[in-house]
């Protein structure tokens, strides 16, 4: 997941914070940015049982408005904003006419006939192409705001109470998947219930000098920990969230990783929606599945996993699962052995470990209801 070499890597709005208390850096998606703190298993734990906060001001913000930006969005993107009210947000994937993965997003209803898009971080140029590309022959404005805006992620079951108690945000009666504009500072920030932990949370969006300030409440009141990419990575495997690069990718399609409720093809049209139809009506030829492993030897991302010594995949993301104290991984298999309780094996180096074929969400998770 992670990258070594340290040169012409972005800085967050939050870099100065975070060497500052001493985390570990390392590149992800582009930047330079925060692992660890404390450890990676402490700053999971905060989370599951408390609060923690990641910067995620490297996530893209693009943003498209115009006569025609609905019909448009609808076009990119394989969940349905048809008549989307505002204030609520959707999950789904821009799609290659081949099926595969562009990138996976939340598209934010804006007032009026105004979208964001929030993607991924190292995807911001290429989808900031892609979607211009896409737009011939639409009344549509595009602005990638990228640059402008600072992210921070609150995250954990008391994250609710911390946010309107420190920072002074009534966010209370956000449903999940949905934000609501609230201005404060003489600024209009965003605030939104989404989260990518399996857990209750909460993601702030504002200029770069509001969500230093919100770092520093949050950090400085001893409540809140700080919180690396690191366990953002645990914490969203142990739930099956996907992560661009690994169960989702030009040649994994949304089908292929299980996220058919998030591909609406009854809808008119979108990029993608031909090739997916023919998945589902015939089948993929690979799934992503879950994997639990028969003792504590850890599958890593890129690992073989066999079956009586052919190879049938490869391992996506894997981990000894913290919250569950077991080694798991996800995987892409052949779809013939992708059925639960199937045995397989994993090569790590000259041996292999067997392991069976298990659902892919290790961990339940616990959103707002």
């Amino acid at each position: 997941m992670f990258q070594n070499n340290m040169e012409n890597y972005k800085k967050t709005c939050l870099y100065d914070k975070h060497v500052a208390l001493g985390a570990k850096m390392s590149p992800f998606g582009g930047f330079d940015m925060p692992i660890e703190y404390s450890t990676i298993k402490d700053e999971h734990m905060a989370v599951r049982t408390a609060c923690g906060i990641f910067d995620v001001s490297h996530m893209g913000e693009i943003f498209v408005c115009g006569p025609d930006a609905g019909k448009f969005v609808n076009h990119i993107f394989t969940n349905d904003i048809t008549d989307a009210p505002y204030g609520k947000i959707y999950y789904g994937i821009m799609c290659y006419p081949d099926g595969g993965s562009v990138d996976d997003l939340l598209v934010y209803k804006m007032k009026g006939d105004l979208y964001l898009l929030v993607v991924n971080a190292a995807n911001i140029d290429k989808d900031d192409a892609w979607i211009r590309e896409q737009a011939a022959g639409y009344d549509v404005v595009i602005d990638n705001k990228s640059d402008v805006y600072g992210q921070v992620a609150v995250q954990g079951p008391l994250a609710e109470e911390k946010v309107e108690r420190l920072l002074g945000l009534a966010v209370k009666d956000l449903a999940f998947y949905t934000f609501k504009e609230i201005d404060v500072d003489g600024e209009t920030i965003i605030a939104s219930r989404t989260g990518y932990t399996g857990e209750d949370g909460f993601e702030l969006y504002g200029s770069h000098a509001y969500i230093n300030k919100v770092w520093d409440v949050l950090v400085g009141s001893g409540e809140v920990a700080p919180c690396g990419l690191g366990c953002r990575d645990t914490l969203r495997f142990e739930v099956a969230l996907p992560l661009y690069g690994h169960e989702l990718s030009p040649e994994i399609s949304p089908l292929m990783a299980g996220l058919g409720m998030f591909v609406k093809l009854d809808k008119p049209e979108f990029i993608g929606k031909e090739a997916l139809a023919e998945q589902k009506a015939n089948g993929v030829k690979q799934k992503i599945v879950g994997i639990e492993l028969h003792d504590k030897a850890i599958p890593r991302n890129g690992y073989p996993v066999e079956v009586d010594g052919k190879e049938i995949g490869v391992v996506t993301t894997g981990y000894h699962g913290l919250s569950v104290d077991k080694s798991i991984c996800m995987a892409l298999v052949d779809a013939r052995y992708a059925a639960i309780d199937t045995p397989v094996e994993i090569r790590i180096r000259k041996k292999t470990f067997p392991g069976t074929v298990v659902k892919k969400k290790f961990f339940n998770k616990s959103y707002k209801k």
